[in-house]
């Protein structure tokens, strides 16, 4: 268990949403807030957490002036999820993001919206040399990150080989890939991997893989940021499974 201080109007109001976390208190504004506030001091008020009236400055100095939108909450016990609770929980054919060394927080809270979004089971990241869930991550996945099981692993090619005893494919994002991902069945039971910004996959982690992908390149860049390209291949994933795969 872990305490986190999360800000932003839509992380607080999933957090008092979520069943995965216990919001304690809740700061608020003085003043005229956004209109989304309503909804957070409503719902506060009605499981009894205290919520307290601060001056701004109070709230800009607490989140190095980040766009707190006027609230903030504080969570008490807040933890990682491990990979028997993600299958246990998981519905339909098995999908899980594995991210091998993502470095920024707005990235890595990105990739964790998406995958709530695409209805992916859990998300595993490494405890070393990567992000955890920060403040940051919180506000920008939105939220999500209080909806779906993030899961902290010492060793990420271990943990590869532990899902595909079963009889899960793990597909790894690479721009060498010989195919890219609208020429494989990825409606199979899924373990998507992307790599850190800037170096990608780690080599151990790349030949634990089932296969390789990559996404089509048209302009004269030949990369994209890793969220973006995460989010490419998930919503290709959730296209496949709701439609006949490409030949």
């Amino acid at each position: 268990m872990m305490a986190l201080w999360i800000y932003g109007i839509n992380p607080v109001y999933e957090a008092l949403r979520s069943d995965r976390c216990q919001i304690r208190e809740v700061w608020v504004a003085e003043g005229r807030g956004p209109k989304g506030l309503e909804g957070i001091i409503s719902r506060a008020q009605s499981e009894k957490i205290p919520i307290s009236k601060v001056e701004r400055s109070k709230l800009d100095s607490l989140t190095k002036n980040a766009p707190h939108q006027g609230v903030v909450g504080f969570i008490d016990q807040w933890a990682y999820a491990d990979l028997d609770e993600v299958f246990q929980g998981g519905e339909g054919e098995p999908f899980l993001l594995i991210l091998d060394g993502i470095e920024d927080p707005r990235n890595l809270g990105a990739l964790i919206r998406t995958a709530d979004a695409c209805g992916v089971w859990g998300v595993i990241i490494p405890k070393d040399r990567a992000v955890g869930i920060t403040p940051v991550v919180a506000k920008s996945s939105a939220g999500a990150v209080f909806h779906i099981p993030v899961v902290h692993v010492t060793n990420i090619p271990t943990t590869v080989r532990r899902i595909k005893e079963r009889g899960i494919w793990v597909a790894g994002a690479a721009a060498e890939a010989q195919t890219d991902l609208y020429h494989n069945d990825l409606t199979v039971p899924l373990a998507v991997v992307i790599g850190g910004e800037g170096r990608g996959m780690r080599p151990l982690v790349k030949r634990e893989c089932d296969l390789l992908i990559s996404i089509p390149m048209k302009g004269k860049i030949n990369s994209l940021n890793a969220s973006v390209a995460g989010s490419i291949i998930l919503y290709e994933v959730l296209r496949q499974r709701g439609h006949t795969p490409h030949p």
